[in-house]
């Protein structure tokens, strides 16, 4: 399905942009420290003004500064903990070019004026998140379905409620089935996970919500068989672990980021237990990121959203980043939304029932799919034999 937004970049030809001043620098006092009056970046498409000259900035993010780099003159989102002493650093508030500063808000037009389907799965959804708003599976399937290309990257966002809910079977068809590029998640949700495989728990609970006894030690019996083998891929290739998410993920080489907490038990082996370590390989991840799924986890959500543009950099032109919030508690998704994410749509629904309706939609589309190239097979078939017939 082609994309169906597209993005206009600014006229800078426009008489305001055209005489507006240049940015402003100051130079970084100290390693980690900007200057008082530094400018706060959004996470969208952003341009300055150097030079009598607009570029667009690198590395888009919110919460950063932008720091240009002497040596190539670009500028790029940058964490203040990593800005150097004596860096050039962009100072002032305004953002609508009076300062040498353009965020362009408005960026991505439907082609034509016409959306279509993937765009129409978010038109129905933007008045804001409610558990009474229907909720066309049919579209946002045909969304996550987009998204499953050559081009396309989609990061799934996973709290433990998707193991806890029963999700567990469904997102792991997701995964087999090529819908997941990246998960993001935290020691929780992948020891759930294994705990679910290996002893049909979760939390000590069975899949019927029964507390089992002896289950509250279960999660940490399923940290301990890992890290004895020494790894969640390791316990994969010696059959320890033979179904479920993290399973699913090691035999398709999907990207999983485990980004550990002070709550964390073990942790697992592959948890990244040092904070600035995990957003630094979570942020490399959603510079690429084409569509963002979280699913029941605010915080990650949040940190997620924190670091991720509302766009991609694909070749010569932007592409928007869809970005669906699935939880069954509105105020989780306003809080996301209100923290900064404002282009996340956001969906009231259970984990599991939202997945689950959601790979059924796919698996008819699939079928659909099957169906009708097998019915083009025939055809095909049947034309050659008429062909040789005529000979």
């Amino acid at each position: 399905m082609r994309e169906e937004l597209i993005y206009i970049p600014p006229d800078f030809s426009a008489p305001f942009l055209a005489a507006a001043p240049e940015v402003r620098l100051e130079a970084a006092p100290a390693d980690g420290i900007v200057p008082t009056r530094f400018y706060a970046t959004t996470n969208y498409p952003t341009y300055v003004k150097q030079q009598g000259a607009w570029q667009r900035v690198q590395r888009q993010r919110m919460d950063a500064a932008l720091v240009q780099d002497p040596a190539t003159g670009a500028f790029a989102a940058t964490e203040m903990r990593k800005v150097q002493a004596g860096q050039p650093v962009i100072i002032g508030s305004a953002e609508d070019g009076s300062s040498g500063v353009l965020v362009h808000h408005n960026g991505f037009q439907p082609e034509n004026g016409v959306a279509s389907a993937a765009g129409d799965a978010f038109g129905f959804m933007s008045t804001g998140p409610s558990r009474e708003r229907p909720l066309n599976y049919r579209r946002l399937a045909e969304l996550v379905q987009s998204h499953r290309n050559g081009v396309g990257r989609s990061i799934w966002v996973l709290g433990p409620a998707v193991v806890h809910s029963g999700a567990r079977e469904a997102m792991s068809w997701l995964i087999r089935q090529g819908y997941v590029t990246t998960i993001f998640g935290g020691n929780a949700v992948a020891t759930h996970d294994i705990e679910s495989a290996l002893y049909g728990t979760a939390l000590g609970m069975d899949l019927e919500g029964q507390v089992i006894s002896g289950g509250h030690r279960h999660h940490m019996d399923a940290i301990n068989a890992i890290r004895r083998v020494g790894s969640i891929a390791t316990a994969v290739a010696t059959g320890l672990l033979t179904n479920g998410i993290m399973y699913s993920a090691v035999q398709t080489g999907t990207n999983v980021v485990l980004a550990g907490s002070i709550r964390d038990d073990g942790p697992l082996p592959e948890v990244i237990t040092d904070a600035l370590a995990a957003q630094d390989t979570m942020r490399g991840y959603t510079q690429e990121a084409t569509l963002v799924v979280m699913l029941a986890t605010m915080l990650h959500s949040i940190a997620t959203g924190n670091m991720m543009p509302t766009f991609v950099e694909q070749g010569d032109t932007l592409r928007p980043v869809y970005t669906v919030v699935v939880d069954q508690s509105e105020n989780v998704i306003s809080k996301l939304i209100d923290r900064g994410t404002h282009q996340a749509i956001g969906v009231v629904r259970n984990a599991d029932d939202f997945l689950c309706r959601l790979v059924h939609e796919l698996e008819k589309m699939e079928q659909a799919a099957t169906a009708t190239d097998t019915e083009g097979t025939k055809r095909h078939h049947a034309q050659h034999q008429a062909a040789i017939a005529t000979r």
